[in-house]
């Protein structure tokens, strides 16, 4: 099932079968993803076609420095007529959220929307309203321009399950792309919802040694003791990397987690949610070269 949705997403979004994967694992594990990428190389065309899909309402939102709180959420308005008021939906109230250069907007609207990421319903003037399951929110922000933006503070990414980036196609798959009429086709649906919720189901089942569970977080506790680490990964880094590496082992038709399920995904999970010292970037290193590093120090276990 999940091989067939890659493979359709695939007709408009060349080569990147991986992405896809892993935005699948964030989706099964009630997640939310962090793509940062330079513009024009897919974003919006990826999540719509996952959309498509997977038969979920979609909506696209473009931060910018005067949007409010409102804009997103939704508003009360009164309808003379029947002298009641009479709420409107904003655009979270889909199923699968594009936040377009989410860094471009003020605090206090990136705070509105975190805020119902972590607890999938709008409140309103009093009123909550549930938001229909499964929610995602998949943001992007550009790793390149950073003037006019509102970078995002650490207990905001650490709310992000993932940070992906889709990269440029190479030569082959550009070539490809030039043959495809993207903007003229739909996709058919491949999963629906109820598929989705029998996945999630069938992924938190999963089996996880307890060797693979001190590995977890062996290496989330190596972050924090790492001496060109600032800020370490917290603990809620550990349960995302337990249930992703859980979701992937599920996809790749397994009943149980092995070291390499949680080492493919360390990184995507980790990158975020750790802030390097000045020394480190002096010294020319990276958040995904010291994590890779704790991967090659981390003792794998032998044993599953």
């Amino acid at each position: 099932m999940i091989a067939q949705l890659i493979k359709n997403v695939e007709q408009v979004v060349i080569g990147k079968n991986e992405i896809i994967e892993k935005i699948i694992i964030a989706l099964l594990c009630k997640g939310h993803v962090l793509l940062e990428d330079v513009p024009g190389v897919g974003k919006t065309t990826l999540v719509r076609a996952l959309a498509q899909s997977m038969d979920l309402s979609f909506s696209r939102i473009q931060f910018t420095p005067d949007l409010l709180p409102a804009d997103l959420l939704g508003i009360s308005v009164f309808n003379p007529k029947d002298a009641q008021f009479h709420f409107q939906k904003g655009p979270l109230h889909s199923q699968l959220v594009l936040a377009d250069e989410i860094n471009r907007t003020s605090p206090k609207t990136q705070s509105s929307l975190l805020e119902v990421m972590q607890e999938q319903q709008i409140t309103v003037d009093n009123k909550t309203y549930k938001l229909e399951d499964p929610f995602m929110v998949i943001a992007t922000q550009n790793p390149i321009e950073h003037e006019g933006t509102f970078p995002l503070p650490e207990s905001q990414l650490d709310r992000f399950f993932m940070k992906l980036s889709m990269g440029y196609p190479d030569e082959q798959e550009e070539l490809k792309l030039l043959e495809l009429n993207i903007s003229a086709k739909t996709l058919p649906v491949i999963v629906d919802i109820q598929s989705i919720m029998e996945s999630r189901k069938k992924a938190e089942a999963i089996f996880v040694s307890e060797s693979i569970k001190r590995y977890i977080v062996r290496l989330t506790r190596a972050t924090r003791k790492h001496e060109l680490v600032d800020l370490g990964a917290s603990p809620r880094a550990t349960i995302a990397l337990y249930n992703a590496s859980k979701a992937l082992a599920y996809l790749r038709g397994r009943a149980y987690v092995i070291p390499e399920d949680v080492k493919e995904l360390f990184i995507d999970i980790v990158s975020h949610r750790i802030f390097i010292s000045p020394q480190a970037k002096y010294q020319g290193k990276s958040e995904k070269l010291i994590l890779k590093e704790i991967m090659d120090s981390t003792a794998v276990p032998l044993e599953v």
